[in-house]
């Protein structure tokens, strides 16, 4: 595969297979290991200010039975984040999104912003955190909520959008949604029924979970036009081989 047709590969939650999900160190860690952009997540505080948090609770990585989004800003960042035996010594927490977004900006690395189901309860905070943004070229975002996808199309036209695609998804209708861009799959839907919908509705498309040994890197499909892994050096290494 020559240079010029590596498709970009953007680092799942950061590098997580090597530093704890969405904090600074697995994004740095990203960087270091030649990622071409970062995949975060985003819910909201009390307040409605975003932080980068996969799960809507946050018991499995702060031991902690609340929702992030009954937790003040200021609980949200003070929080210890790991697996149970860890927590303890954790140095890792909580990163607003600011401070995330600071970084990348500075980086020019590329994000691709999920935006999780709190934002469904406080969308005028999606409008203000979307009022005034300017991201690394090359960021979208992404959602299984196509209603947070279009107030992005609505307030930030120019800035790419994709639909996760779940089996509720109505393939033969993808082009009648107008305020996308690409589907993000994953990749068990690396199959043709699925790729040639999204050629037929003129719609890219990325797939996650991916690990670094599927045959499909080496010769991809022309849709393709990025892999989501935790593993992003060696998804690098395969395309380069």
């Amino acid at each position: 595969m020559s240079s010029e047709s590596f498709i970009p590969v953007f680092a799942h939650r950061g590098a997580s297979a090597y530093a704890l999900e969405n904090t600074l160190k697995a994004f740095e860690k990203a960087l270091e290991l030649g990622a071409d952009g970062i995949e975060l997540d985003i819910q909201l505080s009390k307040e409605g200010i975003p932080v980068v948090y996969h799960d809507p609770k946050l018991s499995r990585l702060v031991g902690i039975n609340k929702l992030v989004n009954e937790c003040t800003i200021e609980e949200l960042v003070s929080f210890k984040l790991g697996r149970p035996w860890r927590r303890l010594f954790s140095t890792y927490k909580i990163p607003t999104f600011d401070v995330v977004l600071t970084w990348a900006n500075s980086q020019q690395l590329p994000l691709n912003i999920e935006l999780k189901s709190t934002i469904l309860e406080n969308k005028s905070a999606l409008i203000q955190m979307l009022q005034g943004l300017t991201l690394p070229v090359g960021s979208h975002f992404s959602s299984f909520h196509y209603e947070l996808l279009e107030i992005v199309k609505q307030y930030k036209p120019d800035y790419e959008t994709a639909l996760i695609a779940t089996k509720k998804l109505k393939w033969d209708l993808l082009s009648d949604y107008k305020a996308i861009d690409s589907v993000h799959m994953h990749k068990r839907y690396y199959k043709p029924r699925y790729l040639e919908a999204c050629v037929t509705s003129d719609k890219a498309c990325r797939f996650y979970a991916i690990d670094g040994d599927e045959t499909f890197l080496l010769n991809p499909h022309p849709s393709v036009i990025g892999w989501i892994t935790d593993f992003p050096d060696k998804v690098i290494a395969e395309q380069q081989r």
